[in-house]
């Protein structure tokens, strides 16, 4: 038998799956790291960690699973998306990584509308709007605050990309992670002369673009006797991790979206082209399916308001504890609202000083009022998600994965709130599963997406609204209304 690996390069781990060539998981290995915080919203870490811990992860596995020992035919990596690697002439790391999430750059972000000449024609040029965690503003940064690193620049790349790299020796990256640069023509699947031009950038520094199933290279001899990989194994380009996770929870034809409730959530649609007007609230980049794109809204918070409440407010309670207070609480959450902005919030409103709101509470208030109306309120933030992708595309089959999937209070919440039957996989993989299949249809080892998700993804549950559905939309104008009336003490504070 033949196998692949498909492996999810996070912000706090990589995750190592092995599947066969029958699209079956046969197991996985991970391990943890942390990014390096610093003042001023800086979040950094040492590339060498990533391919160091990665290394271990594959040995892991393969120690698990020897029979996987020489017959892994073919890897390929989903990594977190916008973060910066900077490589200099020899392809050594210049400097840590700059991260997705960290906030350094507002005045880059602000060079940008003003090279460019405005939102229009950013839009216009790259069909996503100028946010702190892209790749764009990273680069501009380095160019005003160490100009001796910025001026050693050979390549920039995205964290998978170096993975990618230390096993073939090839700088290539994909059009999924290239989108997220910030320098990418999504509509035509090109860098942008133009953004490039206008940021008087080099355009030398950024790598060849292929598609996400497209080949890096051949594994190097000594990585694969090292690793335990096959001697002949391809390193296919992967994608970025919300391009791979949508894969691999079978988004994989027009009319299907998926919802996700991790630490972030995230409501993604596949789309085959750009018919809409293009505002920016949602975000649109290249997939990792061949010649197509997604549509993704994006709220910071979601998983973590509930994981916050807990640590904070309710430590000895379980989480199944936690799901029968709620289970107690009515729809509603007898008139408490939660804005769930802990870290400020991306769509539908772009806006950095938003904060979280308990609102409504009374004497007569209790624990499962609050656990609720926290799940309500991320409920209401994946509605107006949702709203923004069905904007550009019409979904007829919505998935759910994540924290909402597995809690029965919460996923009927979600339904109920966006309206719509929710379905739920037999994966959990998501990313790591995503990059497996995109591996497998890489290395050909599968025909196509729609075969390999036909071998392993299955509906294991429908999840139906209920009467609830009419009362959640007038709490939802209100949810609304709760924000609007509160952004500009939002600022003040």
């Amino acid at each position: 038998m033949n196998y692949v690996l498909g492996i999810d390069l996070g912000t706090s781990g990589v995750k190592c799956l092995l599947v066969s060539d029958e699209g079956n998981i046969i197991g996985s290995a991970s391990k943890s790291y942390k990014p390096d915080f610093g003042d001023n919203g800086y979040v950094e870490q040492d590339p060498v960690v990533w391919w160091e811990n990665t290394k271990v992860a594959v040995k892991d596995i393969v120690d698990k699973f020897p029979e996987a020992r020489g017959n892994i035919k073919a890897l390929s990596c989903s990594g977190q998306m916008h973060s910066s690697v900077f490589l200099d002439s020899d392809g050594k790391v210049i400097r840590k990584a700059i991260l997705w999430n960290d906030t350094r750059t507002t005045s880059q972000i602000n060079e940008i509308y003003e090279r460019a000449g405005g939102l229009e024609n950013v839009l216009g040029m790259v069909y996503n709007k100028a946010l702190e965690g892209f790749t764009l503003p990273k680069i501009l940064w380095l160019r005003e605050n160490e100009p001796d690193n910025f001026n050693r620049v050979d390549k920039v790349i995205m964290p998978k990309d170096y993975i990618n790299y230390m096993l073939t020796g090839n700088i290539k990256t994909e059009v999924s992670d290239a989108a997220g640069t910030l320098l990418f023509d999504v509509k035509n699947s090109c860098w942008s002369k133009e953004m490039i031009q206008k940021m008087e950038l080099n355009e030398d520094i950024l790598p060849e673009v292929i598609p996400s199933t497209g080949v890096v290279g051949m594994v190097l001899e000594d990585i694969a006797n090292e690793l335990g990989l096959a001697a002949d194994a391809e390193i296919i380009a992967g994608g970025a991790d919300n391009s791979c996770a949508a894969v691999g929870n079978g988004v994989v034809s027009k009319g299907q979206a998926v919802i996700s409730v991790g630490t972030s959530g995230t409501a993604i649609a596949y789309l085959d082209d750009i018919n809409s007007k293009v505002t920016g609230d949602v975000h649109l980049f290249n997939y990792s399916m061949p010649d197509s794109l997604y549509a993704m809204g994006v709220m910071l918070c979601a998983g973590e308001a509930l994981n916050w409440l807990k640590r904070t407010f309710f430590e000895d309670t379980s989480f199944d504890e936690i799901n029968i207070l709620a289970d107690k609480s009515p729809a509603g959450s007898n008139g408490v609202i939660f804005l769930p902005y802990l870290f400020g919030e991306r769509c539908p409103y772009s806006d950095p000083n938003a904060k979280g709101i308990f609102f409504g509470m009374s004497g007569a208030s209790n624990k499962g009022d609050m656990i609720r109306s926290v799940m309500e309120g991320v409920a209401f933030g994946l509605k107006d998600l949702f709203s923004l992708v069905i904007d550009f595309v019409d979904v007829d089959e919505l998935y759910i994965t994540g924290g909402g999937a597995k809690s029965k209070v919460w996923g009927q919440i979600i339904a109920d709130v966006i309206g719509r039957e929710l379905k739920v996989l037999n994966i959990e993989e998501g990313p790591s599963f995503g990059a497996a299949l995109i591996a497998l249809v890489g290395a050909g080892l599968c025909d196509d997406f729609e075969t390999a998700k036909g071998k392993s993804v299955k509906v294991i549950k429908v999840i139906k609204p209920t009467e609830n559905v009419e009362k959640y939309k007038e709490i939802h104008k209100l949810y609304t209304e709760l924000y609007m009336t509160n952004k500009e003490f939002f600022k003040k504070l």
